[in-house]
């Protein structure tokens, strides 16, 4: 089948399926709660509430099958280099499993071998040492995979570091950070893989001369010459490399203070639940794959019923910065609208995620996705038991993710037309059994599968980040315009007229 004519069949299905509510969908298979759920270890899915049946999931297979999906795993596991726009493998499987056959996959997980060993010694040495803080200086996959974890696992820290995070050019965050560490106490890991971020460097300029010296001075980088050159001692430096990027670089030293908030120990299960997925997916055929599976309903709210966001609703505040995380693991590795070959994309790529934590969420923006004029497809994810004693508490919870699950699939009548619930809004529901870093491991590692699916479907390429790079150039040359305080020559007249504005208000 040509992807034209795939691209056809999927919209025949939708077409035909568009004005069919779930309620209808559900009352006429009795098996479907059960038929569109799966498990994976700690994680369950259930897709009954998705806007498809039997048929068009037919379809959805058969386009996976026809694109290739399962030896596009193969050949990403084994190493090759599914990155053709930077002629590079991405190998962050090899981080954590040891399903890539080859010699490429072979090597880099002797390389990840040596960099965990090293890893779990700097741990052990700062354990042992006075430092009570941490702070972990990074922006991108560098800050929010590490952020994420931390905070998703702070049941099975030990209490013995405080970790904080920065992440930006802003200097009154840093401004504000340094007065309240003790400099003597306190280590900094400054984590690019180029080592020459902005604002990693500008944060790192001010710790290190804070700091007073570089005995508490450490770096996670590909770069180990521009490292040293910034004053930090090879052996405080632990590897990145080019075969992984930022946003699935949590896996590796990246995630340093990962280890030291929650023990390594536990670090290395949350490898082992990413390892779980990750045979998971390698393994399994499409039609009993979650990854697929959730890649599918993606594809099909995002081209098939034309929706073009996607929330991401976890139901345990541990998991608050979940949105935030799978942001740039999707919108940065499925923003593309080009393929390989430069040609345009057949249809329709990323949707926008965003989302937030319930219940709070449902104070503020749940009003838009019950009753507003655009249908949002969300992720909704449960955790069935939690860490902390009050059953009433986490009764209520569990009755709201439920709650919100059903009403936006029910909806519900009303004679009065405002206070009416259209319902038929599409989600999918992950439970997990608890927060746990095997459970976290998994959780992520199935959405970082389900994006590289999306990508093979869509043809495009779910490694590179062009698209972060102009901003950048053009900042750099808009510096010294900034920087002076005088007027120097600017090409766009907008920018001009911003700077002088600017200017006379520093």
């Amino acid at each position: 089948m040509q992807i034209d004519s795939t691209w056809q069949a999927l919209s025949h299905e939708a077409a035909r399926l568009i004005h069919v509510p779930l309620q209808q969908m559900l009352a006429s298979d009795p098996k479907r709660a059960t038929d569109f759920s799966l498990r994976v270890g700690p994680v369950y899915a259930n897709f009954s509430r998705q806007r498809f049946d039997d048929k068009a999931l037919g379809v959805l297979f058969g386009m996976a099958r026809d694109a290739g999906v399962p030896a596009a795993f193969r050949a990403m596991f084994d190493g090759e280099h599914v990155n053709g726009s930077e002629d590079r493998p991405a190998l962050h499987t090899a981080l954590r499993s040891a399903l890539g056959e080859g010699k490429t996959a072979s090597a880099a997980r002797a390389e990840v071998a040596a960099a965990l060993s090293a890893m779990q010694s700097l741990c052990d040495r700062l354990r042992a040492s006075g430092v009570t803080d941490v702070v972990n200086v990074g922006i991108g996959g560098s800050d929010l995979g590490p952020r994420l974890a931390v905070e998703a696992l702070r049941d099975f820290s030990d209490g013995r570091f405080r970790i904080h995070f920065l992440n930006n050019a802003d200097a009154g965050n840093v401004h504000q950070l340094v007065g309240k560490l003790d400099r003597k106490r306190t280590a900094v890991v400054l984590v690019s893989k180029s080592f020459g971020t902005q604002e990693t460097l500008l944060n790192g300029d001010i710790l290190k001369a804070w700091l007073g010296d570089d005995e508490r001075l450490f770096a996670v980088t590909a770069n180990v010459s521009r490292a040293a050159a910034f004053g930090v001692p090879a052996e405080r430096i632990l590897p990145m490399w080019d075969w992984v990027g930022g946003r699935y670089s949590l896996w590796s030293a990246v995630g340093l203070v990962v280890a030291l908030s929650i023990g390594f120990e536990n670090f290395q299960r949350l490898l082992n639940g990413a390892a779980m997925m990750d045979e998971h997916a390698l393994q399994q055929p499409p039609e009993s794959n979650l990854a697929v599976w959730h890649a599918l309903a993606t594809v099909w709210n995002r081209n098939g019923l034309g929706l073009d966001t996607q929330a991401v609703l976890p139901y345990d505040d541990r998991l608050a910065l979940l949105p935030s995380y799978l942001q740039q693991l999707v919108m940065e590795s499925l923003g593309k609208s080009v393929r390989p070959d430069g040609s345009p994309a057949a249809v329709a790529t990323v949707p926008v995620i965003w989302g937030g934590p319930g219940t709070s969420s449902q104070h503020s923006f749940f009003q838009a996705l019950h009753q507003g004029t655009d249908t949002v497809p969300a992720d909704f994810i449960g955790v069935a038991r939690p860490a902390h004693p009050y059953r009433a508490s986490h009764d209520a919870l569990l009755s709201h993710l439920l709650a919100q699950g059903e009403a936006m699939a029910n909806g519900a009548a009303d004679a009065d037309p405002q206070k009416a619930y259209p319902g038929n809004r599409p989600s999918t529901m992950f439970l997990l059994d608890e927060l746990t870093p095997q459970s976290l491991g998994a959780l992520i590692a199935m959405y970082e599968h389900s994006v590289y699916v999306q990508s093979v479907l869509w043809g495009i390429n779910a490694f590179d980040q062009w698209g972060v790079e102009l901003g950048k150039k053009i900042a750099t040359s808009l510096l010294p315009a900034v920087a002076s305080g005088v007027e120097l020559p600017v090409a766009d007249p907008v920018t001009a007229r911003l700077l002088a504005e600017l200017r006379s208000r520093r």
